[in-house]
């Protein structure tokens, strides 16, 4: 290095930085680092925002620079102490007062406990690095064009591990489990929630952040130049202030939806002073609904239609407070007990007061969710909302590029939804063990029901953990009115229950599995059509695709694992033996050396990684089909989403959606 003017012994003005330096960011040597800059950008065309990062290089340098001296003049074989004349060939560089003083702090005992120490944790690393030398940007920018991915970075736990696999291709299980972990964060993670300062990768280690560095991004990549900034922890008082205001949002949204409804209705006749139990909450007027009941357990008992008009009687009385007017048109539980027994007619059953008015409490109506009836029409099987759509002309798709335009886009809040259902929930009795229902209708999987969501099913999409068949089933009936209705696509896909159809219900009841999926399959069995079957292992266990064309005999299979069917061979025999049946039932005629030829295709999908994600994976598979409205999926999956995993932001939009749908279903 340069030596300074007052030490040189030939009286050099050549302003440098003298080998006795200890502390690189002396604003003393900002003299010096300008003279360095100024010569690197003499001998190299380079951007002035990399100043920062030359100049702690040649700190670097100038540390090995000191090493390579002690290493080499003043130590001998065995370690011990040399006391070295200055070596000729640096007089140039290193002046003799400098040489001694260099000297004689390199023989203090402190500067010997402080290189033992840094020398022993240099030799025996936690996690040590196995990639030589090549440096994490080159790691990085190989490994994105082998996925021939269009990302332009890595997290920095992706490219932590991959530094650290071997030439065997090997992963140490110490730095596979540090992986799953910061995987496992990253998702788990809600923004609005988030205290840390922390990036995943120092979390999972459990090491601090340090200013001025990017763990597991290599030399010189700081948070500034990556535009990290760090977030202000808040306090308790903060965050309460913060849910405080939240609350007061939705409740002052609660009452502005009432005012505006209310708005509408005007006192015309003395009836309105005689009951006031008109509720905002369900629509004015005469609608369809269906009727429950809260005990022995909470069920679906009928359907019929609530009138909710300010001033409405039953027989010339008063309704009881809290209930609304209501006439019973089908009874699916005849003997179940009315709520309010009907004094005129003497009706205390359900089955008694079909075609006639009864009291019911409103919080036991749910109001919009009629099923369609059988049409008319020569195509039997066909409800007639169905085949309204098919009477209309087709719908075209949209074209890819717009697909993944659309898809692509970043929203400006990718927490909005998840925030405001936290704060929804936050108000109601969910967290005290209630449920809310989903209603199913008969056309999403051949049957009627409510499907019930209780906190563990709320929590898993507010905190992203393994997901439930309840959430998997509320989602598809979001694909159900969202996707396949408004374009049309019932006639080209469908659903099968994954409560019905998992590993669990195949092995102890085949039969009851069997006859299910055959009558959803002969339901259309003129045309051709994808039936959505979401596979669980049972028991809460792993989530896959399988996809099932019964027209063409042809079986999709997408695990997110990379597994293939052979691991479930229970689950291929059952499908294979159902296709058979839809065939024989159909009166298709194969030879008996072809009775067996169904075809199963191996979807290379993208992969999970870590041992949450398959529910989200799977539900984005279906959700990529219906966007496609394509009945055959390629073996390397469809080009507009192909990649090798999914970006926390891909599975964040699935949360977003089941949020937004939730709270539009208005069941809290």
């Amino acid at each position: 290095m340069m030596a300074s003017n007052e030490d040189h012994p030939h009286g050099d003005e050549t302003v440098g930085v003298p080998i006795t330096c200890d502390n690189w960011r002396n604003k003393q040597l900002n003299e010096a680092k300008d003279k360095i800059w100024s010569e690197i950008k003499r001998c190299f065309d380079i951007e002035e925002n990399r100043r920062d990062h030359c100049l702690k290089l040649a700190g670097k340098l100038l540390r090995g620079f000191r090493t390579f001296l002690s290493t080499t003049f003043l130590r001998d074989t065995e370690g011990t102490f040399v006391d070295a004349e200055l070596p000729s060939k640096y007089a140039s560089l290193i002046s003799p007062k400098e040489w001694e003083t260099f000297k004689s702090k390199r023989k203090t005992q402190e500067f010997k406990s402080v290189s033992e120490t840094n020398r022993q944790r240099a030799s025996s690393p936690a996690y040590p690095y196995r990639k030589g030398r090549v440096g994490y940007g080159r790691l990085e920018q190989s490994i994105l064009t082998k996925e021939n991915s269009s990302e332009t970075s890595l997290p920095a736990h992706v490219l932590w591990k991959e530094a650290r696999v071997g030439k065997d291709g090997k992963i140490k299980e110490d730095v596979q489990q540090i992986f799953e972990k910061c995987e496992t964060l990253s998702q788990s993670i809600v923004p609005y929630e988030d205290t840390d300062c922390r990036s995943i990768l120092s979390r999972a280690l459990d090491v601090p952040e340090y200013s001025g560095r990017v763990r597991g991004k290599g030399f010189g990549i700081t948070q500034k130049s990556l535009n990290i900034k760090k977030q202000k922890t808040p306090s308790n008082k903060e965050l309460q202030q913060t849910l405080e205001a939240l609350k007061a949002e939705v409740l002052e949204l609660r009452k502005e939806r009432e005012r505006d409804r209310a708005a509408g209705f005007k006192d015309t006749s003395d009836k309105d002073s005689i009951n006031c139990n008109f509720q905002p909450t369900i629509p004015e007027g005469i609608s369809p609904c269906h009727l429950y009941l809260a005990r022995p357990t909470y069920r679906m008992v009928g359907k019929g239609k609530v009138h909710n008009n300010l001033g409405e009687l039953l027989h010339t009385k008063p309704l009881p407070t809290g209930s609304l007017k209501v006439s019973v048109d089908i009874a699916l539980e005849k003997d179940a007990l009315l709520p309010h027994p009907d004094d005129v007619s003497d009706a205390t059953l359900l089955g008694d007061a079909i075609g006639s008015f009864v009291a019911w409490p409103t919080d036991l109506i749910i109001v919009g969710y009629e099923t369609p009836t059988k049409s008319k029409a020569k195509d039997k099987g066909i409800a007639r909302e169905i085949e309204s759509v098919a009477s209309q002309k087709e719908i075209p798709v949209a074209k890819k590029t717009e697909i993944s335009k659309r898809t692509g886009a970043k929203k400006k809040n990718p927490s909005k939804y998840r925030a405001c259902l936290h704060t929804y929930l936050e108000t109601t009795d969910i967290s005290d063990g209630c449920v809310r229902l989903i209603p199913m209708d008969g056309a999403i999987f051949g049957f009627e029901y409510a499907e019930p969501l209780g906190k563990e099913d709320f929590d898993q999409i507010l905190y992203h953990t393994q997901l439930s068949v309840g959430v998997i089933n509320t989602y598809m009936r979001y694909l159900y009115d969202k996707l396949m209705g408004p374009r049309g696509l019932e006639q080209r896909f469908s659903f099968l229950n994954p409560m019905k159809t998992n590993l669990t219900e195949m092995i102890r009841k085949p039969d009851e599995v069997r006859t299910y999926v055959v009558e959803r399959f002969m339901a259309d069995t003129d045309r051709e059509k994808l039936f959505f079957l979401p596979f669980n292992t049972g028991d809460g266990g792993h989530w896959l695709l399988v996809a099932i064309n019964p027209f063409k005999e042809i079986v999709y299979y997408l695990d997110s694992l990379h597994k293939d069917w052979t691991t479930y061979p229970a689950m291929k025999t059952i499908v294979d033996t159902i296709i058979q049946t839809v065939r024989a039932q159909r009166k298709i005629q194969v030879p008996k050396r072809k009775a067996n030829n169904i075809t199963w295709n191996r979807v290379e999908c993208p992969r999970q990684r870590n041992n949450i994600d398959c529910g989200y994976y799977t539900l984005r598979f279906m959700k990529e089909t219906l966007l496609m409205d394509r009945t055959d999926i390629p073996s390397d999956y469809f080009d507009e989403y192909r990649c090798a995993y999914y970006s926390k932001d891909q599975l964040d939009e699935i949360k977003e959606e089941l949020c937004q749908f939730i709270i539009e279903l208005q069941v809290l």
